[in-house]
């Protein structure tokens, strides 16, 4: 390595978080070192939201991320906020819309973004080494990267390569490789925003494949109102994506199908139109085919004046809780995010550096921050490339 190119900083990983880092470092004046070992940076965002990236939350906070410590993110998140990252995009002549919850999408391509962030690191006179797969090395208080027979080194080293979900974009563990070697503790990993999996004593609901309904979804902590979908293996949506994020092996998940109705809604039915039948009235509030198997369930055939008051109270009860007990999830082949990862413990909030290992940062999804349904773990990977970046 005694040829080796020296910079002030170099960044592995080039999707949202290392390209935003990189920018803001270059413009900033530091010498930076992009490497990536796909050939294409930012491949995550050119497929999220359906293709127009749903590139921040606008009501984005602490509230809204996992963490095992859910202090952490406080201080990134209010350092650079939404607002923030939508003034670069205006700056930048990128129109956006919002959809519900906050969520603001382009209106055009995920394209917009990348090249904006690419746009922002050629500001930077940012080095980029893309399709090199880096190794790491450190000596005489240099990080020593190398891949593709060129070799860099400098003091600052930012590991932004991600987490475990989605492989087939290529993903790895080479974050949390990186970070044991030098002593770094990590949370396990587990697929977040992910869909669930039901055995076969539920496997009816298997046959509702592409049927959704709002719900309210309810596991461990996580309590979401939005959409849910049935289907071939299972439960999926953004009600359930956002509770698989809370989700533990063993636990149930608990679904309220409707939501908006009153408690007694049952008993007011049998007095209002006695000779109507269960699924009948269900039809009037959910999908056919939901309203037929929840039906079905209940083994309630006849009109509503021939089933007694308590058990229609009964009924009410289990369509407000109803409980599936996935039998795993569709795993990070199909996760958006990962949830655990490299310690928050083992790092300043301030500055995402490494306390044991001065010079090593970690930022966006490597780290044991990961947020709901709904742009916030990009507001995350903006935040955190910030508060890298103004400690490079």
């Amino acid at each position: 390595m005694d040829s080796a190119r020296s910079f002030d900083a170099i960044i592995i990983g080039a999707g949202a978080a290392g390209l935003f880092c990189a920018a803001i470092a270059g413009q900033r004046g530091r010498r930076v070192l992009l490497v990536d070992h796909s050939s294409e940076p930012g491949r995550k965002i050119l497929i999220s939201g359906g293709g127009r990236c749903n590139f921040t939350n606008a009501g984005a906070s602490a509230d809204n991320f996992l963490s095992a410590n859910p202090h952490f993110a406080k201080s990134a998140l209010g350092r650079f906020t939404p607002a923030d990252f939508i003034a670069l995009v205006d700056r930048h002549g990128i129109g956006w819309h919002e959809k519900t919850l906050g969520q603001l999408f382009c209106d055009g391509r995920s394209r917009q973004i990348v090249d904006m962030l690419l746009d922002e690191c050629a500001a930077g006179a940012v080095e980029t080494a893309f399709g090199q797969a880096a190794t790491v090395d450190y000596r005489d208080g240099q990080f020593e990267v190398g891949g593709g027979g060129r070799g860099a080194r400098a003091p600052a080293l930012v590991l932004a390569t991600g987490g475990l979900s989605i492989p087939k974009l290529g993903a790895s563990g080479f974050a949390y490789d990186v970070a044991r070697r030098f002593g770094l503790k990590i949370v396990e990993p587990r697929p977040a925003l992910v869909p669930l999996t039901l055995g076969p004593d539920q496997a009816l609901f298997t046959t509702l494949s592409g049927v959704s309904a709002e719900i309210v979804a309810t596991a461990g902590k996580g309590v979401f109102r939005e959409a849910g979908l049935f289907t071939h293996r299972g439960l999926s949506g953004p009600a359930i994506l956002q509770v698989s994020s809370y989700w533990r092996h063993g636990q149930a998940v608990a679904v309220d199908f409707l939501p908006d109705l009153a408690s007694g809604w049952l008993r007011q039915a049998k007095r209002d139109e006695p000779r109507l039948t269960l699924r009948r009235l269900l039809s009037r509030h959910l999908p056919d085919r939901l309203a037929e198997t929840l039906a079905v369930q209940q083994a309630m055939a006849g009109e509503l004046a021939t089933i007694s008051d308590r058990a229609l109270d009964t009924v009410e009860g289990q369509l407000r809780d109803w409980r599936f007990s996935p039998t795993g999830t569709e795993g990070f082949a199909k996760a958006e995010v990962t949830i655990g990862g490299i310690s928050t413990a083992e790092l300043s909030s301030k500055t995402m550096e490494s306390k044991r290992c001065p010079g090593l940062y970690a930022i966006g999804e490597a780290v044991d921050v990961t947020g709901w349904l709904g742009g916030f773990n990009f507001q995350w990977a903006w935040a955190s490339a910030h508060a890298a970046a103004q400690a490079l």
